[in-house]
């Protein structure tokens, strides 16, 4: 028995119940596909380095994007 089975026989019903439902929204994430982070837009916004800042240039491409 490993010891995280260990731990979990420790755990009340409700609690194992708990520990199950997380581990099966964690499966889910590495599941779906297309979640994982692009950066296809790297370099995009290339053309403002000189107008803006680091800071300036996120707020705007927040602005941008409607966030």
């Amino acid at each position: 028995m490993t010891q995280i089975e260990k731990l979990i026989n420790e755990l009340s019903p409700n609690e194992k119940k708990m520990v199950e439902e997380f581990v099966n929204r964690l499966l889910e994430r590495h599941k779906k596909p297309g979640k994982k982070l692009r950066q296809d837009w790297a370099g995009a916004l290339r053309e403002f380095r000189e107008k803006y800042t680091s800071i300036e240039l996120q707020k705007k491409a927040l602005e941008w994007r409607g966030d």
